[in-house]
């Protein structure tokens, strides 16, 4: 079984760039990817200096590069468990194998359960969207429908309110009070008491309403559900807990992604669901960063006989 200074489980912009800081700091270090990024669907990755609109296949594959120019190695395949067995904590991979790692990285991200619509999810990162600052910019001035799912639904509508004056709330079902109507009329969002009952039309035509009525629509806004879910980490006794913002479950860090468990970091939506690309990468590079630090302690320690 080889083994590692670190393994990193999770091959996006977290989990990468953990890698690259670590195997500059000349560690060994694997990264094991499923290979099933959560933005492969996006034209682009926004809001990332020097990158800007770069798509998202083309980020790790320059990012897997980079992490192979300094020695730092990618394996694809999935992680299903961990275990501990003396001061290594070992990784078993689906289809049999395992490798083992001083410390581990978890960088898994999330996945974003959407509504059960017809037409939702294969649309889903194309022409149904969820974030302002990750697509906003390409809906501008579009017909945009807000499908209310939660209490963060009007404030997704005002956010789409600055790039388009054609947004429409559709409550579906959602209570939505005399204040947040209020709001609504303010910012210029129309608001039409309705239930979807599908999306029709290639490209996106509109939102067929269970009134039988079609509301035109040329991107749909929807707050999925995300889902941190981690085999590895709840192997190891981690569970995921609803996170603060009630938008879904995560893995609960502190500094550096630090964890209840001795010797596991996490970075990433793993960990924050809200973080994008770039916050993502500069999480990771302080968990790599942070994960040589404690191994050199270690090292120094047994050195000198601690």
């Amino acid at each position: 079984m080889e083994t590692f200074d670190v393994v990193v489980v999770g091959g996006g912009p977290a989990g990468l760039s953990g890698a690259v800081a670590l195997a500059r700091s000349r560690r060994s270090v694997l990264v094991v990817d499923a290979g099933e990024p959560r933005n492969a669907r996006a034209e682009g990755a926004h809001n990332l200096l020097g990158r800007e609109g770069i798509a998202p296949q083309e980020l790790l594959a320059r990012g897997r590069e980079e992490l192979a120019s300094y020695g730092g190695q990618v394996r694809r395949g999935r992680a299903v468990s961990a275990e501990r067995d003396g001061e290594l904590l070992v990784v078993h991979l689906e289809g049999g194998g395992a490798v083992a790692g001083r410390r581990l990285l978890v960088t898994s991200g999330l996945v974003d359960e959407l509504p059960e619509l017809p037409g939702l999810r294969e649309r889903w990162g194309e022409q149904v969207l969820h974030c302002p600052y990750c697509h906003g910019w390409e809906v501008r001035d579009r017909r945009i429908v807000v499908l209310a799912t939660s209490a963060m639904s009007t404030h997704q509508a005002l956010l789409f309110s600055q790039l388009s004056d054609r947004v429409v709330l559709l409550t579906h079902g959602l209570a939505v009070d005399d204040e947040e109507r209020d709001r609504m009329r303010a910012a210029g969002v129309a608001v039409v008491d309705d239930e979807a009952v599908g999306l029709e039309g290639h490209p996106l035509g509109g939102v067929r309403l269970r009134s039988g009525a079609l509301l035109p629509a040329d991107a749909v806004v929807v707050a999925p559900r995300m889902r941190a879910h981690s085999p590895v980490l709840e192997s190891l006794g981690l569970a995921a807990v609803e996170h603060p913002s009630g938008t879904g479950e995560h893995y609960p860090s502190e500094l550096g992604g630090t964890t209840t468990l001795p010797g596991v970091h996490v970075a990433g939506n793993v960990t924050d669901p809200m973080a994008q690309v770039g916050a993502s990468a500069a999480a990771g590079m302080m968990a790599g960063a942070m994960l040589n630090a404690q191994l050199v302690e270690t090292d120094v320690r047994a050195r000198l006989g601690a």
